[in-house]
Order: C-alpha cells, then structure tokens, then sequence
C-alpha cells in the first residue's frame, strides 16, 4: 500500500554497505539522489508507490551507506557500478529510473556503462557543466568553492555554492512561489551530508562529461527534465544543454530544482505520465 512503511535493507558492494528502501507494487522504479539520501525522496516514492515497486537509497558515504575508505573521491561511474549491483537484487529489471541533480549524472553513467539495465530514465536538472558555453569559468568557480572548503570554511563553501548553483532562488523564482522547507531532522541530515559533499562530490560530479554517442544509441529512453521555476540556474541550464546534444527538448516538471519536495502530488503525475509515455 502507498501508506505503508518501507521494507528497508542493506546490499554490500565493493568498498561500502548500500541502505535502501522499497515501498508499494508494480514496474520497478528506482530514484537516484546525490548528495542527498533516501529520506528526499519520501513524497514523491509514497505518491508512486500505488503504481511501482518505488526504491530509494542512500549513496556510499550518504545517510545510512557506509563506505571503507572515507577519503577517495566518490564519482558517478561508481556509484552507477553501485546501482548495477543493486538492481538485479530488486528484480523487475530493466528498471524505471529517476535521478535528480547529482543523481541524475549517476543516472547517465549507469545508462552510459549498464544500458540494458535502464527501460527510461529521467533526468531531472543534472549539472553537467562541461556541456556549458562557460564551462571553463564554471570549473574554476566549483575550484574556488572546493578551496574555500579545504581551508577550513565549510558554511562559507556552503554559501559559495548555493550562490553558484542559484539556489537561494533564481529568475524564474517568482515572490510567494512555495518552496520546501525542510524539518530540523532533515536540516541537521543535510549539515552531516556537506562535508562528504564538498570533499568528495562536487568536483567529480560536476566535472562529469557524458558520453553522448553513447546515450544516443543506447535502448533506454532518456528524458531530460528541468524545473518550471529554475530558469538560468547552473543545474537548468546544463540540463538544457544537454538536451541539446542529444536533439530532445527539456520537459517541464513543477517547482525549482528541488521540485519533487515541494510538489510531490504533482511532480508524481507528471513523472508517471513521462516514464509510461509509448510516443
């Protein structure tokens, strides 16, 4: 049932212990965040789960996923070599999946290394930079927040970041839009998850290149989504560009970059109507 509590279980990969969550029944749907866990995903997984067999889970190094070496980098192609071991243990292959920022150029390396494991995927504002006309301007800006963050000034990278990125709010941000406002549980979360972010993700995300003849050829259908309200922000406008390389228009999905938190009924209904999309 959509209500219901999520069976909850760990899968041991190379070099970490992956949580994760499934709730409800039907196709296979796994959703792919970064940096943020599983617990973003519990709207939007609980709107779905009346339709698939939704699964949310922390990447390595994230919420309840360890990892054994605490110091390397974490980059998309393995933690797309993660998800390949996790989705056999779901079964209902090849999956649905859905990536949002981080998680959707996991999203793009899994199709990329692992096409047959990948019925759709869509991804929602993956910030793809180096598909960017400034891209080398965007690098040496992500450079700037990385070195404010090694000298010891987290809160001050933070800030960098959320600058750079727009996400205090962008030009499509209308006054009195709703936004998310996360609970103290998931502020105190999302502290514990910036240090790893900062150390270990941003670069190697950001600095991710996608193969796109690759893409192109693969059987999954990829979507490329972005927020209604994120226009001209980092993560909008890689997406853009991205759709662009692969000769596809951006889909519209409600709300900012983190559109799914605050509007799960409706971005809910309108990820459904992509995934299930035959034309």
């Amino acid at each position: 049932m959509p209500d219901s509590p999520p069976l909850t279980d760990t899968l041991d990969v190379p070099g970490a212990r992956l949580y994760y969550e499934r709730r409800g029944t039907g196709p296979l749907l796994l959703m792919i965040g970064s940096p943020m866990d599983s617990t973003g995903f519990a709207g939007l997984a609980s709107a779905l789960a009346g339709r698939y067999t939704v699964v949310t889970y922390d990447p390595r190094g994230t919420g309840q996923s360890s990892r054994d070496d605490s110091t390397a980098d974490v980059t998309p192609e393995q933690q797309a070599d993660d998800v390949h071991r996790l989705l056999p243990v779901l079964g209902g292959g090849p999956a649905y999946v859905f990536g949002s920022s981080g998680g959707a150029v996991v999203g793009l390396a899994l199709v990329t290394a692992f096409p047959g494991q990948v019925r759709a995927l869509v991804a929602h504002e993956p910030p793809v930079t180096g598909l960017l006309p400034d891209s080398a301007q965007v690098r040496a800006q992500i450079e700037d927040i990385y070195q404010t963050y090694r000298a010891g000034g987290t809160e001050q990278a933070m800030g960098k970041f959320m600058a750079h990125a727009g996400l205090g709010g962008g030009p499509g941000q209308e006054e009195g839009t709703p936004r998310w406002v996360p609970s103290p549980e998931q502020i105190a979360r999302m502290r514990a998850a910036n240090e790893h972010f900062l150390a270990h993700l941003i670069r190697p995300t950001t600095r991710y290149r996608p193969d796109i003849q690759a893409l192109r050829a693969a059987p999954a259908r990829i979507v490329v989504a972005a927020g209604a309200t994120s226009k001209g922000q980092l993560a909008n406008r890689s997406a853009v560009a991205l759709a662009s390389q692969l000769g596809t228009t951006v889909v519209e999905f409600p709300g900012d970059h983190g559109g799914f938190l605050a509007f799960p009924e409706q971005f809910s209904r309108l990820l459904d109507q992509v995934l299930t999309d035959t034309t």
